[in-house]
């Protein structure tokens, strides 16, 4: 059975051993014993075995075989399921899975899909700390969502990273297509992991202040470290987006006010082109009184009407900033 990656039984903060799938039902029945099972991508069969096992609830199964979830907290009975978003990246695009966790006062049960990390080391993890995993499925339930949102940190660096590489091609009078798109691309990955991870707040709030049979007192101080460090990221995150929206923007207006420097010094040059253009059109009309046809010196003298007039219109929009 490849999707089982473990199924282990603990009893007082002690690991007793591996259980058989079909066994688990029997190891419940002992006191003071909860079981831990961990899936990768099972098929349906395989949940509804399961589902015999631990008395999971219909709609809850439906939805962990269905990978398309968004982050919820659902209760059924004395029993929750809930769904997390993971995260990692691939090849510099955030790729985001799913874990399902149904969570008994008896049993844990983790169910992976897509992009996510393996969680033996959180296993390593609780089975170190006999104290911890002595207050039961809570403190696993803690673990798990703890190295999820672990994981989000790195992500969030790396995109920080990738947009101060970006930040100094962007502001500059010059329009680049590509780092635009590629600002695009990091803001949209920003949005797809702050999806994943403002939802985790309500999470942990709720099974505070909801679900004292699965989170005792002694393990509230957990949540709420998990909730800050939700809350943290999607400041972050925040502050992120922020800066690529008006790094965008910044970039759109010194791009525009660089087109106007062209517009404004092609105007001032069509301005003083204009004063010759005139004069030569109206010269150029072969009139019987032309001043060159009846006056010797009119042609000098329009010249350098024609040359003083431009060069004091060049001056005039030279001090104006135009040219």
């Amino acid at each position: 059975m490849g999707a089982v990656v473990n199924c282990v039984a603990y009893r007082n903060g002690k690991k007793l051993g591996t259980v058989d799938v079909d066994a688990i039902s029997d190891v419940l029945a002992e006191d003071d014993t909860f079981v831990w099972l961990g899936l990768h991508e099972p098929d349906l069969p395989l949940l509804r075995k399961v589902q015999r096992e631990f008395g999971l609830h219909d709609l809850a199964v439906e939805d962990a075989l269905d990978a398309h979830q968004r982050p919820k907290i659902e209760t059924y009975g004395d029993s929750v399921f809930i769904v997390l978003n993971t995260a990692q990246l691939v090849d510099e695009e955030v790729v985001v899975g799913e874990t399902h966790i149904f969570v008994g006062p008896r049993y844990v049960v983790s169910v992976r899909h897509g992009a996510s990390s393996t969680y033996t080391p959180v296993r390593e993890r609780c089975e170190q700390d006999p104290a911890g995993l002595a207050h039961g499925p809570g403190y696993v339930l803690y673990a798990l969502m703890d190295f999820v949102v672990d994981h989000y940190l790195p992500i969030v660096n790396r995109l920080e990273d990738t947009f101060e590489k970006l930040e100094q091609n962007i502001f500059r009078d010059e329009f680049d297509r590509a780092a635009l798109e590629r600002l695009y691309r990091i803001k949209s990955q920003v949005l797809r992991l702050r999806n994943a991870v403002f939802p985790v707040e309500d999470i942990c709030s709720q099974l505070i202040r909801l679900h004292e049979n699965l989170v005792p007192k002694e393990l509230r101080a957990y949540f709420r470290d998990i909730e800050d460090h939700a809350s943290r990221v999607v400041r972050t995150l925040d502050v992120v987006r922020e800066m690529l929206t008006t790094a965008v923007q910044v970039n759109l207006a010194l791009v525009t006010v660089a087109q106007n420097e062209v517009v404004k010094r092609l105007a001032g040059w069509g301005a003083i082109l204009a004063i010759p253009t005139v004069v030569f059109s109206l010269y150029g009309m072969n009139f019987e009184w032309m001043p060159e046809l009846k006056f010797h010196y009119a042609y000098p003298i329009v010249v350098g009407f024609t040359a003083v007039a431009c060069g004091g219109l060049w001056r005039k929009l030279h001090r104006a900033g135009w040219l």
